[in-house]
């Protein structure tokens, strides 16, 4: 009775070509949240499409590359690359945020001429509960319907819900007369197989209410509860069953009652309240919370689980892969109480120092100095006003920091904190922190220092004093632990927190000169409902904010504050430029990073307006005098990802050996680029910024945006070759390749550099700029 959900729940492919031999039409379906009932309702059979059980990921790998995309994002691009019946419709969400950058990675390879799927949508559903995001995913769901009505007209069933059918599936496994693996193939099958076939079946199975001989009930048998990541395939469900236990219930995505939320943007507090009540009903002898393949957001979920939780109720937290090996095996009987844990393994005694003390970098610029010292100067006064009462936020990188400018908030950007924490060598010492309140110290690090800054209670260790308690965190939920980490990182220090929509474009063809279309046409080159929703979103923050704190926004004082940004980006796009055709370069990055960024970090602001002035002239002088920041400058160099702050005089390391001057980083070239906003004609500055606000990220990570702004800035910069960090795009080191600029790919973490073989990376750098360097910048001297 259960083969027909085994079946499909198997070969979702041979589902697909049973539907278009019996004359129906299926549409695949990526993505936990796509709506099924309006896909049924339109005359189609939604198949949903998860990640296969592949061993070798070849075209997905040479694609992303092996360690830019985690295993079930490249399992995923490698099936939708070889995908049988390539014309059946492909539907994919924003379920996740692998799920946006592989409908951007197939956008971009059919740009470039590659084979791809032949009809592809992307739903950009969002799931938090607001007014704006319902009012968004109207538009976006009438363009979906749109879309369908391409394929021509033809109703399908009315009333395809089987929510109370699977409920009563449910049952049947909480009672131990349904296996885990068997839950799962029925709820998987349910989402491949014709409506009214899944219906038939369930009804069937529910009548016959499988005997307890199928599947003997055993008082020694534990009784599992599984939740965290969604399983896509039976392999661990079997492990565990194999390993002796029974799972009575899952709480996850693909379980028969699954999650009301994708788990990106679910509330660890609400999802550990649904864990904890299906814990009371089932009576498990172990909750058993698994993260799957590298998922980055289940672990965030862990430490309300643990609060949550009675605490005679067994638990255990393990990761894994997808495939079941030996550990897990291991880990599972230590879980159950039938192993011990296996005893740490003896390390040798570590030096004093695991790396030797940075050197300092040698600075170009009396103005660098100058931002520095006034950074400290500055953040020595903010903690001074939060002491004496003043509000205080912290907020992503990419959160419309203006608004709190122009209410006279002080606050600081989360990722600046990160690297003063790194900078100050406590990195380390901060992840110790996270992972003794049972925070992931190894998921997100770079923006979960602001949290573990809350538990910093050594005054004498504190990087510059330690961070003030916030009282406003804010973020764009642009990965999928931001929204668990700063809910969390809310209730932990008692801030409102606010974590603003992520929103993708949808459009199947996109323009890749965004640097020339967004600062003066950004009224027509960003979608209209993209903007309308982040300026709703700013609004509602805006009056908490005024709430919490009695201040009132201005707009006259915001569009000051935006002038005033206008002003400092133009002189940053002066200065990019400056750098870019002057030869010897005048400054290099260990210049150029530190006096963007701490002035970037003040944008709207005379101080910061001023400063970016005062760069550029410096900069200007040199370039007139004739000095570079390697007179002997042979080999141009761009540095491709975050910097590394903990150790700046890295970039200067080749100077005076090789000649070779790093002269491009993202940060004074997204400063160019990436914010101005022409306002010269009346705009609505709310509008303006969110323009902004919403592009942010895709000039570095999005295909289509990033690749073709890297070799732009390349050519511009007469680039001779590139080093990449490995949070790297793949699709920028590939289309640097492709324009003919070598690129040497790093595994250095920017942040973490723990356990780094630093000499290890210097000897690949090295024979980078003697081999492939070399070479392109003899073809750049003679002409070529």
């Amino acid at each position: 009775m259960l083969d027909r959900f085994r079946r499909a729940f198997a070969d979702p492919d041979g589902e697909v070509a049973r539907a278009l031999a019996e004359g129906r039409r299926p549409i695949r379906v990526l993505g936990t949240d796509a709506p099924r009932a309006r896909l049924i309702a339109a005359g189609f059979q939604p198949v949903r499409l998860v990640a296969p059980p592949l061993q070798v990921t070849p075209r997905a790998d040479a694609v992303m590359g092996a360690a830019e995309m985690g295993p079930r994002g490249r399992r995923l691009l490698e099936a939708l690359l070889t995908l049988p019946h390539p014309d059946v419709p492909v539907l994919i969400t924003q379920a996740d945020s692998v799920q946006p950058q592989l409908f951007a990675a197939l956008r971009e390879l059919g740009r470039l001429g590659e084979a791809v799927p032949q009809h592809i949508h992307f739903l950009d559903l969002l799931h938090l509960d607001r007014p704006a995001s319902t009012a968004y995913n109207r538009a976006r769901l009438a363009q979906l319907d749109t879309w369908l009505a391409g394929f021509g007209a033809s109703p399908g069933a009315t009333d395809p819900d089987l929510t109370a059918l699977l409920a009563q599936a449910a049952e049947l496994q909480g009672a131990g007369r349904l296996s885990g693996s068997d839950a799962l193939a029925v709820a998987g099958g349910c989402a491949v197989l014709p409506v009214d076939e899944a219906r038939a079946a369930l009804s069937d199975l529910l009548a016959a209410d499988l005997l307890a001989a199928d599947l003997p009930v055993r008082a020694s048998v534990p009784r599992i509860l599984v939740c965290g990541t969604a399983h896509e395939d039976a392999r661990l469900c079997g492990a565990i069953e194999a390993g002796g236990g029974a799972i009575v219930g899952a709480v996850h995505a693909w379980s028969l009652t699954p999650l009301a939320l994708p788990a990106r943007v679910a509330d660890p507090t609400a999802t550990a309240a649904r864990v904890a009540a299906d814990a009371a009903r089932l009576r498990p002898d172990l909750v058993l919370h698994l993260t799957i393949d590298g998922d980055e957001a289940a672990p965030w979920d862990v430490p309300a689980l643990r609060r949550m939780l009675p605490a005679d109720q067994g638990f255990a937290a393990l990761r894994c892969s997808s495939a079941p090996d030996d550990r897990f095996t291991r880990d599972l009987a230590v879980a159950l109480g039938r192993a011990e844990p296996a005893a740490a393994p003896s390390r040798p005694a570590r030096p004093t120092a695991s790396r030797p003390a940075p050197q300092r970098s040698r600075k170009a610029l009396s103005s660098t100095g100058d931002v520095n010292a006034w950074q400290r100067d500055w953040f020595a006064s903010v903690r001074a006003a939060v002491a004496a009462g003043s509000p205080f936020a912290v907020v992503n990188a990419n959160a419309p920091q203006e608004i709190l400018r122009a209410m006279d908030v002080p606050f600081v950007v989360n990722q600046w904190w990160a690297s003063i924490v790194a900078a100050k060598q406590q990195s380390r010492r901060y992840q110790g922190l996270l992972r003794a309140h049972d925070y992931p110290a190894d998921v997100e690090a770079y923006s979960a220092q602001g949290l573990a800054a809350l538990f910093d209670d050594d005054p004498d260790h504190a990087p510059w004093g330690g961070l003030p308690r916030p009282d406003f965190v804010h973020a764009v939920a642009s990965s999928d632990p931001t929204l668990k980490l700063f809910t969390q990182w809310g209730a932990a220090s008692g801030a409102d927190c606010y974590v603003y929509e992520r929103t993708i474009d949808p459009r199947p063809d996109l323009y890749a000169d965004w640097w020339d279309q967004l600062p003066d046409h950004w009224e027509t080159a960003v979608e209209p409902e993209r903007v309308d929703l982040m300026v709703a979103e700013m609004r509602e923050v805006i009056a908490r904010v005024e709430a919490r704190t009695g201040r009132r926004f201005d707009p006259a004082r915001f569009a000051e504050v935006m002038a005033l940004v206008n002003e400092q980006e133009d002189y940053y796009r002066k200065t990019r430029d400056l750098v870019a055709r002057t030869v010897p370069a005048p400054i290099g990055v260990v210049d150029s990073m530190p006096a963007t960024m701490v002035p970037q970090w003040h944008r709207g602001t005379v101080w910061a307006r001023d400063a970016a002035r005062a760069l550029y002239e410096e900069v200007r002088e040199r370039a007139e005098a004739g000095l570079g920041a390697c007179p002997d400058e042979r080999i141009r160099l761009m540095w491709v990802g975050r910097g590394l702050w903990s150790e700046m005089a890295f970039y200067q390391k080749w100077e005076d050996s090789h000649g070779a001057v790093f002269v491009w980083s993202m940060y004074l070239a997204l400063a160019a680029d990436g914010y101005l906003r022409d306002l010269s004609q009346g705009q609505d500055p709310l509008r303006a910024l969110a323009s902004r606000i919403v592009c942010m990220g895709d000039e570095l990570r999005m295909p289509t945006w990033a690749g073709p702004w890297h070799v732009h800035e390349a050519r511009t910069h007469q680039i001779d070759a590139a080093v990449a960090l490995q949070d790297a795009d793949p699709f920028v080191v590939r289309a640097l390749r492709a324009a003919g600029i070598p690129v040497l790919e790093l595994t250095a973490d920017n942040f973490n550099r723990e356990g780094e073989d630093a000499a290890a990376i210097e000897a690949a750098i090295t024979a980078f700029v003697e081999g492939p360097a070399t070479d392109r910048a003899a073809q750049r001297h003679a002409g070529g």
